[in-house]
Protein backbone atom coordinates (compact mmCIF):
# COMPACT_ATOMS: atom_id res chain seq x y z
CA UNK A 1 0.00 0.00 0.00
CA UNK A 2 1.06 3.79 -0.95
CA UNK A 3 0.16 6.41 0.91
CA UNK A 4 -0.52 9.28 -1.67
CA UNK A 5 -0.83 13.75 -1.05
CA UNK A 6 -1.88 15.23 -3.94
CA UNK A 7 -2.39 18.65 -4.25
CA UNK A 8 -2.12 21.25 -7.21
CA UNK A 9 -2.59 25.23 -8.15
CA UNK A 10 -0.17 26.38 -5.61
CA UNK A 11 0.96 29.16 -7.43
CA UNK A 12 3.88 29.82 -5.73
CA UNK A 13 2.47 29.48 -1.95
CA UNK A 14 2.90 26.15 0.22
CA UNK A 15 0.75 26.20 3.55
CA UNK A 16 2.67 25.27 6.41
CA UNK A 17 0.26 22.82 7.75
CA UNK A 18 0.76 21.11 3.93
CA UNK A 19 3.82 19.38 5.68
CA UNK A 20 1.89 18.00 8.41
CA UNK A 21 -1.16 16.66 6.62
CA UNK A 22 1.15 14.75 3.99
CA UNK A 23 3.49 13.84 6.97
CA UNK A 24 2.32 10.06 6.97
CA UNK A 25 2.47 9.77 2.59
CA UNK A 26 5.25 7.99 1.08
CA UNK A 27 4.58 10.24 -2.15
CA UNK A 28 3.25 13.86 -2.87
CA UNK A 29 2.10 14.68 -6.57
CA UNK A 30 1.09 17.71 -7.66
CA UNK A 31 -1.21 18.64 -10.53
CA UNK A 32 0.44 21.39 -12.19
CA UNK A 33 0.58 25.42 -11.42
CA UNK A 34 3.38 25.15 -9.08
CA UNK A 35 4.50 28.80 -9.63
CA UNK A 36 7.78 28.26 -8.34
CA UNK A 37 11.63 26.52 -8.38
CA UNK A 38 11.64 27.18 -4.54
CA UNK A 39 8.23 25.05 -4.21
CA UNK A 40 8.94 22.71 -6.54
CA UNK A 41 12.67 22.18 -3.95
CA UNK A 42 10.56 21.92 -0.48
CA UNK A 43 8.17 19.55 -2.11
CA UNK A 44 11.04 17.36 -3.45
CA UNK A 45 13.01 17.16 -0.11
CA UNK A 46 10.13 16.47 1.44
CA UNK A 47 9.19 13.29 0.13
CA UNK A 48 9.11 11.40 -3.06
CA UNK A 49 7.73 13.52 -5.71
CA UNK A 50 6.15 13.51 -8.90
CA UNK A 51 4.43 16.53 -10.74
CA UNK A 52 3.52 18.25 -14.44
CA UNK A 53 3.71 21.78 -15.01
CA UNK A 54 0.51 23.84 -15.29
CA UNK A 55 0.04 26.86 -17.57
CA UNK A 56 1.38 29.66 -15.68
CA UNK A 57 4.60 27.60 -14.71
CA UNK A 58 7.87 28.76 -16.47
CA UNK A 59 10.86 27.50 -18.23
CA UNK A 60 12.89 26.03 -15.49
CA UNK A 61 9.66 24.11 -14.17
CA UNK A 62 8.69 23.20 -17.36
CA UNK A 63 11.78 21.69 -18.38
CA UNK A 64 11.83 19.92 -15.12
CA UNK A 65 8.11 18.20 -15.34
CA UNK A 66 6.80 17.16 -18.06
CA UNK A 67 2.95 18.06 -19.22
CA UNK A 68 1.43 14.75 -18.85
CA UNK A 69 2.54 11.63 -16.61
CA UNK A 70 1.83 8.58 -17.20
CA UNK A 71 3.01 5.88 -14.08
CA UNK A 72 1.83 2.41 -12.54
CA UNK A 73 1.69 3.33 -9.01
CA UNK A 74 0.29 -0.42 -7.26
CA UNK A 75 -1.32 -1.69 -10.11
CA UNK A 76 -2.95 1.68 -10.69
CA UNK A 77 -2.36 2.91 -13.75
CA UNK A 78 -1.93 6.65 -13.09
CA UNK A 79 -2.74 9.69 -15.74
CA UNK A 80 -1.43 13.07 -14.11
CA UNK A 81 -1.97 16.46 -16.26
CA UNK A 82 -2.89 20.15 -15.41
CA UNK A 83 -5.50 20.69 -18.12
CA UNK A 84 -7.61 17.91 -18.27
CA UNK A 85 -11.62 18.34 -17.83
CA UNK A 86 -13.63 15.89 -16.05
CA UNK A 87 -15.83 13.15 -16.77
CA UNK A 88 -18.28 14.52 -20.16
CA UNK A 89 -16.23 17.52 -20.80
CA UNK A 90 -12.68 16.28 -21.73
CA UNK A 91 -10.74 17.92 -24.33
CA UNK A 92 -9.64 15.67 -27.38
CA UNK A 93 -6.06 15.47 -26.25
CA UNK A 94 -7.05 13.69 -22.96
CA UNK A 95 -9.72 11.46 -25.05
CA UNK A 96 -7.11 10.23 -27.56
CA UNK A 97 -4.72 9.43 -24.42
CA UNK A 98 -7.40 7.41 -22.19
CA UNK A 99 -7.74 5.65 -25.72
CA UNK A 100 -3.98 4.67 -25.83
CA UNK A 101 -3.05 4.50 -21.93
CA UNK A 102 -6.49 3.11 -20.39
CA UNK A 103 -5.60 4.89 -16.88
CA UNK A 104 -7.66 3.65 -13.84
CA UNK A 105 -6.92 7.04 -12.14
CA UNK A 106 -6.90 10.32 -14.09
CA UNK A 107 -5.79 13.37 -11.99
CA UNK A 108 -5.70 17.20 -13.01
CA UNK A 109 -5.89 20.69 -11.65
CA UNK A 110 -6.43 23.95 -13.22
CA UNK A 111 -9.82 24.52 -12.14
CA UNK A 112 -9.36 25.04 -8.61
CA UNK A 113 -12.59 23.18 -8.12
CA UNK A 114 -12.11 20.22 -6.09
CA UNK A 115 -13.81 16.74 -7.81
CA UNK A 116 -14.03 13.07 -6.98
CA UNK A 117 -16.05 11.51 -9.43
CA UNK A 118 -16.29 7.79 -10.97
CA UNK A 119 -16.03 7.75 -15.05
CA UNK A 120 -17.89 5.19 -16.21
CA UNK A 121 -17.31 5.75 -19.87
CA UNK A 122 -13.77 5.09 -19.39
CA UNK A 123 -13.95 3.43 -16.33
CA UNK A 124 -11.21 5.56 -14.10
CA UNK A 125 -11.51 7.55 -10.83
CA UNK A 126 -11.46 11.31 -11.72
CA UNK A 127 -9.70 13.39 -9.41
CA UNK A 128 -9.06 17.29 -9.19
CA UNK A 129 -7.40 18.09 -5.71
CA UNK A 130 -8.95 22.40 -5.98
CA UNK A 131 -6.38 24.19 -5.31
CA UNK A 132 -4.33 25.11 -1.89
CA UNK A 133 -2.21 28.50 -3.38
CA UNK A 134 -3.57 31.84 -2.47
CA UNK A 135 -4.12 32.79 -6.13
CA UNK A 136 -7.28 32.25 -7.43
CA UNK A 137 -11.12 32.73 -6.91
CA UNK A 138 -11.32 29.08 -5.26
CA UNK A 139 -13.16 30.05 -1.47
CA UNK A 140 -11.55 27.19 0.48
CA UNK A 141 -7.93 25.40 -0.03
CA UNK A 142 -8.23 22.16 -0.31
CA UNK A 143 -5.81 18.64 -0.38
CA UNK A 144 -6.69 15.29 -1.12
CA UNK A 145 -4.78 12.15 0.68
CA UNK A 146 -5.45 8.79 -0.15
CA UNK A 147 -4.30 5.19 -0.51
CA UNK A 148 -3.19 2.84 -3.51
CA UNK A 149 -3.55 -0.50 -2.91
CA UNK A 150 -4.21 -4.00 -5.01
CA UNK A 151 -4.57 -2.08 -8.34
CA UNK A 152 -7.61 0.36 -6.29
CA UNK A 153 -7.74 4.12 -4.83
CA UNK A 154 -9.23 3.67 -0.83
CA UNK A 155 -9.75 5.73 2.24
CA UNK A 156 -9.88 8.98 0.07
CA UNK A 157 -9.61 12.15 2.02
CA UNK A 158 -10.37 15.74 1.42
CA UNK A 159 -8.87 17.95 3.45
CA UNK A 160 -9.78 22.16 3.57
CA UNK A 161 -6.52 23.92 5.11
CA UNK A 162 -9.40 27.07 5.23
CA UNK A 163 -9.89 30.34 3.42
CA UNK A 164 -7.90 31.13 0.81
CA UNK A 165 -5.75 34.33 1.44
CA UNK A 166 -4.68 37.13 -0.94
CA UNK A 167 -0.55 38.06 -2.18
Amino acid sequence: MTRIGLLSDTHGYLHPSIFTHFAECEEVWHAGDIGSVEVADQLEAFKPFRAVYGNIDGGPLRRRYPEDLHFTCEGVKVYLTHIGGYPGKYPARIKQAFEVEHPGLFICGHSHILKVMPDPIYQLLHINPGACGREGFHKISTLVRFSLAEGRVKDLEVIELGLRGRM
